[in-house]
């Protein structure tokens, strides 16, 4: 049998390789801005180009419902769950898994000092109206349900108050109500809601999220984001998976395992290089490497490496799941179907081991 990597492989040669990662610590990101995405694909005659950074909208869309052909992504995992939910052909890769600040917080003097007294309070959730996967919704309720429970409750015993904003999360960049800025602040109208009371707590999570903390001087109701009990952890941004579209997976394999190459080279650089990762991931999310160090903790750089161990699996399975149960997604799907291990194992064989992957996190 041709092994992955394998020249007979290698029949269909694209010109452009589309690729897209969300504004969060990902080894993908340290590629990309080291400047090694571009230099390895070059090495096969293949451009790389950005898609969330792109100017046409119906390119940028791909960042979310990954239509794009030859074109992969590492982010928050709803829009690939969503995207294959609704019959996208996309294979799963990689995953990687960083912890991160995520708390249920409330301004200083509104009496809600304990997860237990959140019962009967109102809780915010942001609703999206104009896109087509509302993530922020799906995470803010995630968080929500994570937080109650710590406390034994569940969103029968609270009042949750959907926000709605009709502001798409894909704004142009250019548009001057960003004032120069690359996108709008996640928590924008959550804290409006928050300062204006609308609601009496609200969930954050990252670096930004910490920022916003900060900024309002918020009182930690339920803090969840080191919990031992990974499924407490579990959303959007944790773990982060690696997909990749059914053309590329199909018909250029041996171009994901050099995908997978570069990425796992990021994640063992990052380890090897604690402050420049800081100062990368911090530019990432264009916010400061002070948010970072408090939301994601001082050894963020040890967990950007990449694996497909049955705990990061499981975890998917398992956001899958909420998402399903919460009504996010059309229909199930076959998660066991949607994993090709097949390019990893070709890399771990090229190399002649296995990549060091930060399980802890995920145990």
């Amino acid at each position: 049998m041709t092994s992955p990597s394998s020249p007979a492989d290698t029949g269909t040669s694209p010109g452009v390789l589309w690729y897209t990662r969300c504004p969060v610590p990902s080894p993908l990101g340290i590629a990309a801005r080291q400047g090694w995405l571009a230099e390895s694909f070059a090495e096969e005659g293949i451009a790389i180009e950005s898609i969330i950074d792109s100017k046409d909208r119906s390119i940028r869309e791909s960042h979310f419902d990954h239509h794009l052909a030859w074109s992969f992504r590492q982010g928050g995992n709803i829009p690939p769950i969503w995207a294959r939910a609704n019959g996208r052909a996309t294979r799963l890769v990689a995953i990687t898994w960083t912890d991160e600040f995520q708390a249920i917080v409330t301004l200083p003097g509104s009496g809600i000092a304990s997860a237990e007294a959140l019962a009967g309070r109102r809780l915010a959730v942001p609703r999206r109206v104009n896109d087509l996967i509302d993530f922020h919704r799906a995470t803010a309720l995630k968080g929500i349900v994570s937080g109650l429970s710590l406390a034994g409750l569940s969103t029968g015993d609270v009042t949750l108050v959907e926000l709605p904003i009709e502001e798409s999360v894909i704004v142009a960049q250019g548009d001057p109500s960003l004032f120069g800025l690359r996108r709008r602040h996640p928590y924008f109208r959550e804290v409006e809601a928050l300062v204006r009371g609308e609601v009496d707590a609200i969930f954050l999570k990252g670096a930004e999220g910490i920022v916003v903390a900060n900024l309002i001087g918020a009182q930690v109701v339920a803090e969840f984001g080191n919990y031992p009990d990974p499924k407490i952890r579990i959303n959007n941004g944790t773990p982060r998976v690696l997909t990749v579209d059914d053309a590329l997976s199909r018909q250029r394999p041996d171009l994901v395992v050099r995908l997978l190459d570069v990425v796992a080279r990021a994640g063992r650089w990052a380890e090897a290089h604690p402050d420049e990762t800081l100062r990368f991931v911090a530019r990432e999310i264009a916010t400061n490497e002070e948010a970072v160090l408090a939301s994601n903790g001082p050894d963020v750089h040890r967990h950007l490496g990449i694996g497909l161990d049955a705990p990061l699996v499981e975890a998917i399975g398992h956001f899958k799941d909420f998402l399903l149960e919460w009504g996010f997604l059309p229909a199930d799907f076959d998660l066991d179907a949607w994993v090709d291990h097949a390019p990893l194992r070709a890399l771990h064989a090229q190399v002649g081991h296995a990549e060091p992957v930060a399980l802890a996190a995920a145990a």
